[in-house]
């Protein structure tokens, strides 16, 4: 599996985040994490100590939702939130792929082809430790909200986000 690090997906991650300080964060799993319960039972957490990293479209402009594995997007109040106008629309696969060069189920929220605003669920910050996508269904790194908030330069939220 360490070729995985390898896969030009997850080196965009990996270099994110050594730009930000935070080397050899990505771990490396034998089972998939393509889901946040995958996730969770793959390194031993709670459901919404995962990162889900989300794309919307707010009008024409794309929106990163990082939210905790146990709650579900808000989609009413996203363009409230982000201040900007248009209908909400979750992104289809191919415009995931298109924009973040991630494909669904390694979502990262950081590494993206090109810069995308982002949006933080504060409940993410219930947990010490938060586990987010690093490029691959097999990839994840660990984290925090602060840390999270900082990697990202992301918009922190207490609307975003309800129990699922």
């Amino acid at each position: 599996m360490n070729e995985v690090v390898e896969r030009p997906a997850v080196k965009r991650v990996r270099e994110a985040l050594a730009e930000k300080g935070l080397h050899d964060r990505v771990l490396v799993l034998n089972s998939s994490a393509a889901t946040a319960k995958d996730a969770a039972e793959a390194v031993g957490v709670e459901l919404g100590a995962i990162v889900k990293s989300l794309l919307f479209f707010v009008g024409l402009e794309p929106v990163l939702v990082l939210v905790a594995g146990d709650r579900q997007v808000n989609e009413e109040r996203l363009g409230e939130i982000t201040g900007l106008e248009g209908p909400v629309r979750k992104a289809n696969a191919n415009e995931v792929q298109k924009v973040t060069g991630f494909t669904i189920g390694g979502v990262a929220p950081v590494g993206a082809l090109a810069p995308v605003r982002v949006v933080i669920d504060r409940s993410l910050g219930r947990y010490p430790k938060i586990y987010a996508a690093a490029g691959h269904p097999h990839c994840l790194f660990e984290t925090n909200l602060d840390e999270l908030l900082h990697i990202t330069g992301g918009q922190v939220s207490d609307e975003i986000a309800e129990a699922a």
